[in-house]
């Protein structure tokens, strides 16, 4: 549920005219507005269903619930689980968990819970705080449910015995409000209250106990709650009456002082407490513990009932209490027992790091900023004490920013320099806080700083001209080229937007237009290359920032010819009705030159390559159309059965893609008796001499290739002496053997020729002779290689056999030829 403030509800019932009540009832309205704006605050009780309406947000702040679904609204925790919900359909806060005091504040008396109404688009943040106020949920509870007292019957009457109080987690008038015990006649209950103003429940004997009479009691103690309904807990206390227990135990000090260090580990010794009893036997063995020990101190502190140590069980933290007081109790067997007081000092050490919070903090700062503007507020401190709670605060060096403290705890980050977007956009500030203990423990915290772009870069461009080639007969809007300009700026910086210069010339601007987003180029008129073929234009790429900044690139702009002019025939004039005639000699010879088909195209390049051929003729093989230049030449003499007049229509094309055409009407008559020019029929040897050119590149090409097979011959037979797969001898050192010798291994050419004995030389060739080692010999040195010792022949027929086994002598005629196998 929501507050509902009483100013409000009382201006709403004042008993005034209308106009006068509207006007205090919108002032108060305005003023509580005012004051409340920003954070919307809930009181409701724990346990509520869930789906439960909390409270309706949209008209507690003030907004449309059509605002809530189309910004996005959602509800963050801060530091606890999602307990609600937003339903942005109808605006209202929903319980989505249950919700229980006692689980998320303990015994706290004020159980505040904080979460924000988060609005993304545009991003607005609202506070809610939920009070949750305690119901009478839980009932009193004893930690023992049946407490045992043995007592001497010679108790004296007034003494007073303390008991443990009951437990209830709730708080207020929901928590205990009296405890009750059952109706006997020996003992009564009274409350007493400790020093730190907690109570707890005595039983106080008030009349003599007489254990012949009843040796045992039980009795039975209610502790009640304040809640409605009302709530109780129930334990029972059975007491022994014992024979009379003269002494009882004695501790050896009032009051226990002892120290121990914060976070010391279970089971650490804290000190030993000391109590005596005169008394022997049962009566004499005495049992420690603590009484009326608090929730808190649960479980942190224990003590030996035999032997009075008292030990460290769980965490001590200095900072939730700096010192404990217990009463301790020493109980001997016969149910006697006196109190001591035990106080423990918690020694601090440097256990807790130190806090950093971002109380303000900037998260963008314009790269124009001076050096010196704050960026973020910072608030430093550590929960220890002393030398560990002093606490030094740096950032890294390497940033343009710095610290700067006048208040004591808080230090202020600023610029320390000139800030550059383009050179760095974002700055991940560590703040380090590191506090005096030994050992010293720092906390990091990470300060994300965003840098605004300033308007300090003009767009760019990656060339300075573009050339652009444009096709003739495009149609308007056909997409030339893109341009694109960077600009290092951000957001509206960077937004570059293009347009023509203005020092574009006003006549060739209407050429082109341009996408001012996009940069892209299109046609704004059709473009005839035979008109003009070249042009230039400038493009503007300027940003969006304040100041404006521009630059400029040129664009050359290339028109292209396409084939759209078809060939125009100048000779012969074609007219309608009349056509010329030519007159060629009926004596003219083959090849001769009768016209010339003239015609011219108005493209250029490719496009213009004009080619003439005869297409209709009224006598096939009399005339021919040179491709290339349209002269009309005879192709034979002409004979008497030989038409006099014919008519040629001749085809001219020209080169394009899609091919154009034109025909033109030759009309040729014969002449007898003009004529015949030499000049005319040159055509005949050139033809003669394109024949024997023909020949010359035949003989030529052979030539060629025969003499690259040579080539390559040499480079291989070079190749193989190199790696010695071919014999080579220094021909000085080779063998010459006469004519009318010739052993197996050598080969007779002597006789295989056709020249007279007297007329030639007589070849030997050796075994390796396919390599070129050869001499030859003449019939003269016959005699003279006779006479050589038969020992150097054996040595030269013996090297020459080993190295060529492989010839054979063949049989042959009278005239013996030996041939290699």
């Amino acid at each position: 549920m929501s507050i509902v403030h009483p100013f409000l509800k009382a201006c709403c019932m004042m008993d005034l005219p209308i106009s006068l009540k509207w006007w205090i009832n919108f002032l108060l309205c305005a003023l509580l507005f005012g004051v409340s704006f920003g954070e919307v605050r809930y009181v409701l009780p724990e346990e509520m269903k869930k789906g439960s309406v909390i409270g309706n947000v949209a008209l507690d702040l003030g907004l449309q619930v059509s605002e809530l679904q189309a910004r996005r609204a959602r509800i963050v925790a801060e530091g606890t689980s999602q307990l609600c919900e937003l339903d942005t359909a109808s605006g209202n806060l929903l319980i989505s968990q249950r919700i229980d005091r006692e689980e998320l504040c303990a015994q706290a008396n004020i159980c505040i819970l904080q979460f924000q109404l988060l609005l993304e688009d545009p991003l607005q943040a609202f506070s809610l705080v939920l009070d949750i106020t305690d119901i009478n949920d839980n009932s009193p509870e004893f930690t023992t449910g049946d407490v045992k007292l043995d007592l001497v019957e010679s108790t004296v009457v007034g003494r007073r015995f303390p008991l443990e109080s009951a437990h209830d987690p709730d708080l207020g008038i929901n928590s205990i409000r009296a405890y009750k015990l059952s109706n006997n006649d020996h003992f009564v209950l009274e409350m007493s209250t400790q020093i730190n103003g907690n109570t707890y429940p005595e039983l106080v004997l008030k009349k003599q106990l007489d254990r012949e009479a009843e040796a045992t009691h039980l009795l039975e103690i209610n502790g009640i709650d304040g809640g409605n309904p009302v709530r109780s807990g129930t334990a029972f206390i059975r007491i022994n009456v014992l024979d009379a227990n003269d002494n009882v135990p004695i501790f050896s000090q009032r009051v226990y002082k002892a120290s121990v260090p914060e976070n010391s580990a279970i089971g650490t010794l804290i000190t030993t407490l000391n109590a005596t009893d005169l008394d022997e036997g049962v009566y004499g063995e005495i049992t420690y513990s603590f009484s009326h020990l608090s929730d808190k101190m649960g479980g942190i502190i224990e003590v030996s009932p035999l032997t009075g140590e008292v030990r460290v069980a769980g965490v001590i933290d200095y900072e939730e209490a700096s010192s404990h007081e217990l009463g301790v109790q020493a109980k001997d067997g016969g149910g006697q027992a006196s109190h001591c007081k035990l106080v423990i000092d918690v020694i601090d050490l440097n256990d807790n790091k130190p806090v950093i919070e971002i109380k303000s903090a900037s998260a963008n700062i314009a790269e124009v900023a001076k050096p010196g503007t704050m960026v973020a507020l910072i608030n430093i401190y550590d929960m220890d004490t002393g030398s560990s709670g002093r606490v030094t605060c740096s950032i890294p060096d390497n940033v343009p920013f710095k610290l700067e403290s006048e208040v004591k705890n808080y230090y202020m980050l600023v610029t320390d320099g000139v800030l550059d977007r383009e050179f760095q956009p974002e700055y991940n500030i560590t703040v380090t806080a590191t506090d005096s203990g030994s050992p010293s423990l720092s906390s990091v915290k990470v300060i994300i700083v965003m840098v605004n772009d300033a308007n300090d870069n003009p767009p760019t461009f990656k060339h300075s001209q573009y050339n652009a080639n444009i096709l003739e007969n495009l149609p308007v809007g056909t997409f030339v080229m893109k341009l694109e300009a960077q600009d290092s700026d951000d957001g509206i910086n960077a937004k570059i937007l293009y347009h023509i210069s203005k020092d574009t010339n006003s006549e060739v601007s209407s050429f082109l237009t341009i996408n001012p987003d996009t940069g892209e180029l299109f046609t704004s008129r059709l473009f005839d290359y035979e008109q003009s073929a070249h042009f230039q234009i400038k493009v503007t790429a300027q940003d969006g920032g304040d100041p404006q900044l521009s630059t400029t690139c040129t664009i050359n702009v290339f028109i292209q010819d396409q084939n759209d002019n078809a060939p125009v025939i100048l000779y012969p004039v074609q007219t309608s009705g009349f056509i010329a005639e030519d007159v060629v000699p009926i004596e003219a010879p083959r090849g001769y030159l009768v016209t010339k088909v003239v015609a011219v195209d108005a493209d250029s390049g490719h496009n213009a390559w004009l080619s003439y051929r005869i297409i209709k003729a009224s006598q096939s093989n009399l005339f021919m159309a040179d491709l290339h230049t349209g002269e009309i030449r005879t192709l034979r003499t002409f004979m008497e059965e030989d038409e006099s007049k014919h008519t040629l229509v001749v085809l001219v094309t020209d080169n394009g893609r899609e091919s154009l055409s034109a025909t033109a009407t030759v009309s040729i008559t014969f002449g007898d008796g003009l004529p015949v020019l030499s000049e005319l029929y040159e055509f005949a040897d050139e033809s003669q001499d394109n024949d024997n050119i023909t020949l010359y590149l035949i003989i030529a090409l052979s030539t060629v290739s025969f003499l690259f097979l040579l080539l390559i011959s040499g480079v291989l037979y070079f190749n193989l002496c190199q790696r010695s797969y071919v014999y080579r001898s220094n021909t000085s050192s080779l063998p010459v053997f006469p004519t009318t010798y010739c052993t197996s291994t050598l080969t007779d050419f002597s006789r295989c020729g056709t020249l007279l004995r007297e007329d030639r030389f007589d070849p030997f060739m050796t075994t390796g002779s396919w390599r070129g080692d050869f001499r030859f010999a003449s019939n003269t040195d016959t005699d003279t290689l006779k006479k050589r010792s038969a020992a150097y022949q054996k040595s030269t027929l013996r090297h020459l056999s080993a190295e060529r086994p492989s010839l054979k002598v063949r049989a042959g005629p009278t005239n013996p030829c030996y041939v290699i196998k």
